[in-house]
């Protein structure tokens, strides 16, 4: 694969230090060592090459900024998964594509009657996105496989690494696995022109059979995800992994303000019916009365216009977007009644009239006990320190956990930046989370 100039740049910057390369010597048998984290001799990922993938992997769709275009379904995201499927193979996975199109690798179990344990990402970007969200989870992934190949050990559930399909436009991936009504979203338009029929297509999978994807409880053991934490909490508190307790709830209202459209120069001040006034007091009420709460609940008005939109006349309509995420909808639901309360005044104040239409709706996920317990253990056994966090963003884990038990591990973002090109995790970083990954699939094995 042809590569530009700068890519030993990007690989310095990725770069592991030598003293997290390598796998650990391992005796010869074939058991996975059954003692809890802190009694065993842990493994180690091979940083430099598990950088050295992420270096690779940016290439495809690689833009000017640095960052990537590679939306679902689009000819980079095809090209990266092609690449993706290789370095499944030489982790000595058997890789297969779904009828979904999600991209999976399979490590045999010694008990074929045992459900798999499952682990990966995704590997589409936004437009104009970065190097890791995703990534770091799948490569990460990848590298567990390989360093599971290369030590020798054969865990007696079978692995699974699944790549899932166009996350960011949907999850549509983990929600075929799930079993969602194709229905829903086959013929949905997406960034990269094609629609999600046709870039299952694109991608090797039958959208006509998309249904055989889904994957029944009982088949899957345990979902662990990595991923960057997308925010900055773990940077500015020097924590290095963060273990999820649950991935917030989402709701999502469509609201319209209908006021009075009438002469800007010609109508008083207190004779005006004007929309776009009550908008703004709308948008304000609700960010005092989310933050007014205690709790880490969030909301957030990211659209708004007016009509019919000229300086010289008073709006008559304005639209608005409003969103509200926590780990316990109920939070959501009490908030949003007051800001409906709000809503009511400001109405009467400005002669204007709210109308609310509920448009998006996702259910909290909740990670699971036992697998935080896991998690606390090897990230203690490799002398890390954890932190206990919500996920504010959405995750193909939580679609799968309604599935099997979820467990999700965090680790830092620089500056908290995320879906840009200015994303970043540094190397040391990626390989703490990659080694508690590895060492928690080892000790979920022995959790029959």
């Amino acid at each position: 694969m042809s590569r530009p100039p700068d890519r030993r740049a990007f690989l310095a910057a990725l770069g592991g230090s030598a003293a997290l390369s390598g796998v650990l010597a391992q005796s010869s048998r074939a058991e996975a060592d059954l003692r809890p984290a802190s009694q065993r001799r842990l493994l180690r990922v091979s940083a430099d090459r598990l950088a050295r993938r992420l270096a690779d992997l940016s290439q495809f769709g690689r833009n000017a900024d640095g960052g990537i275009d590679r939306v679902g379904y689009s000819d980079a995201d095809a090209s990266a998964r092609q690449w993706a499927a290789q370095q499944m193979r030489e982790a000595a996975l058997d890789v297969r594509i779904d009828a979904a199109g999600n991209l999976i690798g399979r490590r045999a179990g010694r008990d074929a009657t045992l459900p798999c344990i499952m682990t990966g990402s995704h590997i589409d970007s936004v437009p104009g996105g970065g190097n890791y969200d995703g990534q770091v989870g799948s490569m990460s992934a990848i590298e567990a496989a390989a360093c599971l190949h290369e030590s020798g050990i054969q865990l007696g559930h079978a692995l699974e690494v699944v790549i899932f399909q166009n996350e960011e436009n949907g999850k549509v991936g983990s929600k075929a696995v799930r079993g969602e009504d194709p229905k829903l979203y086959l013929d949905l338009s997406t960034h990269s022109g094609r629609t999600v029929r046709e870039g299952i297509r694109f991608l090797g999978g039958d959208p006509d059979r998309v249904a055989t994807a889904l994957r029944r409880p009982g088949e899957i053991r345990a979902f662990l995800e990595l991923h960057i934490e997308q925010g900055a909490v773990l940077e500015q508190r020097r924590i290095d992994i963060g273990i999820v307790e649950g991935i917030v709830g989402i709701k999502r209202w469509a609201v319209t303000v209908h006021g009075f459209a009438n002469h800007a120069g010609t109508t008083p001040m207190d004779q005006r019916q004007d929309a776009l006034l009550a908008a703004a007091r709308f948008i304000d009420r609700a960010n005092r009365i989310t933050r007014s709460a205690p709790g880490r609940q969030v909301a957030t008005v990211g659209t708004l216009s007016a009509e019919p939109g000229a300086p010289n006349v008073i709006a008559g309509r304005a639209t608005l977007t409003l969103e509200m995420r926590d780990l316990d909808l109920a939070t959501v639901d009490r908030l949003f009644a007051q800001i409906r309360t709000e809503s009511d005044a400001i109405a009467r104040e400005t002669g204007t009239t709210f109308e609310f239409r509920e448009i998006y709706k996702t259910l909290p996920a909740q990670t699971d006990a036992g697998l935080r317990r896991v998690l606390a253990d090897v990230a203690e056994s490799l002398s890390l320190s954890t932190l206990a966090m919500p996920s504010g963003a959405g995750h193909d884990a939580q679609e799968i956990a309604q599935l099997a038990p979820m467990a999700m591990i965090f680790v830092p973002s620089r500056g908290g930046i995320s879906h840009s090109p200015q994303e970043f995790s540094a190397p040391e970083w990626i390989a703490n989370g990659a080694n508690v990954l590895l060492n928690a699939i080892v000790s979920m094995d022995a959790m029959r």
